[in-house]
């Protein structure tokens, strides 16, 4: 995962153990899981693209009760890897698009919203998974902290994303101070996709519906490319498919005038992988 310097780290790396306290289907290509329970009371908020490493249960709990104390680094991952395959859990990364202190489970819950990629066979481990999530099934899941990270005091922002990248912007507008303004574009598959979110006035959210056979981030970078920006100081995010996420950063850079220090971003999947690995 590419991704920019000047990261927020978390309050906690340690693994957390959660279960699944609600799955519900909110469009077709989108199911929304709720974490809840075990080990939650140790995940501290942070707004913004606040992102995790989730290890999902393919192999049955066994897996995740092997899955090492520091995963997300290159010795724990090597440890990760020798969990033997059909056993090892399936590791994605994925934002947090809310949070709430009480849920109705009664304690602190977080909702995942997972991008479902083709169906059966064709979809991805991570997509099956959320599709037949049920309550009490068990994940573990590593703080990551943020990759949007602003000046302080720059309140204009520019967030552009496919629908991977859809919950991190909805989570980062429900985050902005009231006085924010600027503009999101954010690519949906298709119109019933389309999930709106609050975001200050100021901020123009704007969905793109993309065209049935055209490259994802396609849209979202025409749109970006005609689109007119706020004054500067302002602060761009750009997440999704890796070329949407390098064309865009080099039009902001180098044709519209906007500071490399100023533009966040981080491909999330590339075209032609086998399985899109954030949302």
């Amino acid at each position: 995962m590419a991704r920019t310097a000047g990261l927020v780290e978390p309050a906690s790396a340690g693994l957390l153990h959660l279960r699944v306290v609600r799955a519900e289907r909110i469009a077709p290509h989108w199911m929304r899981v709720t974490l809840g329970g075990g080990d939650v009371g140790g995940f501290v908020p942070l707004g913004y693209d606040q992102w995790f490493r989730i290890f999902l249960p393919v192999g049955g709990d066994a897996g995740l009760d092997r899955v090492p104390a520091k995963a997300n680094t290159l010795f724990g991952y090597l440890k990760y890897l020798r969990i033997p395959e059909g056993e090892r859990p399936v590791m994605r990364n994925y934002s947090v698009r809310a949070y709430r202190a009480t849920g109705p489970s009664g304690g602190p819950e977080i909702d995942v919203d997972f991008v479902l990629h083709g169906s059966g066979p064709t979809a991805g481990p991570a997509s099956r998974w959320a599709e037949q999530a049920h309550a009490g099934e068990s994940v573990v899941i590593i703080d990551e902290g943020l990759r949007f990270n602003p000046d302080r005091g720059v309140d204009r922002v520019v967030l552009v994303a496919d629908e991977t990248g859809a919950p991190a912007v909805a989570s980062i507008c429900s985050a902005l101070p009231a006085t924010a303004s600027g503009l999101a574009l954010i690519e949906a598959p298709t119109a019933d996709d389309v999930l709106p979110f609050d975001a200050p006035t100021g901020v123009e959210v704007r969905w793109l519906v993309r065209g049935h056979g055209a490259k994802p981030g396609s849209s979202a970078l025409g749109a970006l490319a005609a689109a007119d920006l706020p004054p500067a100081p302002l602060h761009a995010f750009i997440v999704g498919e890796q070329s949407l996420v390098a064309a865009g950063r080099r039009l902001l850079v180098n044709e519209r005038g906007v500071s490399k220090d100023s533009v966040s971003f981080v491909g999330y999947w590339r075209i032609g992988a086998s399985e899109r690995a954030s949302g």
